[in-house]
């Protein structure tokens, strides 16, 4: 397993590359001001980091005991991509109607388009991360 620095280093990194690319989005997309777009996306970041590092840390848990070895497969991470956005959507949604002054069902739709974004992003960060910084061996 991953030790508690490592999942830092792993949903700092993942945050913070997010952020540079996900605000200017968010601007465009909504012509909202720079400040409140920036001001929600560090707070869903703030979100999303605590949520991570739980996610991750039961994932792995879960993962080990009905494999007996943390194997991330495809299908592994996939599965893994999809049930933390479901969590981050369900967390998400009543946030950004709020913040944007926006009906459930803008930031709903609005949350789905960033819910492609970050599937692909989650998938490739990952797996990229899983390279640049392997899992230390148990053995």
């Amino acid at each position: 397993m991953r030790t508690k620095l490592d999942r830092l280093r792993h949903t700092l990194l993942f945050e913070m590359l997010a952020l540079l690319i996900v605000t200017p989005l968010v601007v465009w997309m909504t012509a909202k001001p720079v400040v409140s777009v920036a001001s929600l996306a560090f707070a869903l970041s703030m979100i999303a980091m605590a949520l991570n590092y739980m996610f991750n840390y039961a994932f792995d848990i879960v993962e080990i005991k009905i494999k007996g070895k943390r194997d991330r497969t495809v299908k592994t991470r996939i599965l893994h991509a999809l049930l933390f956005e479901l969590a981050m959507l369900i967390c998400t949604i009543p946030i950004i109607a709020w913040w944007l002054d926006m009906t459930y069902w803008q930031a709903f739709m609005m949350d789905l388009v960033f819910i492609v974004f970050f599937l692909v992003y989650a998938f490739v960060y990952n797996w990229v991360y899983d390279v640049v910084f392997p899992v230390p061996s148990t053995t």
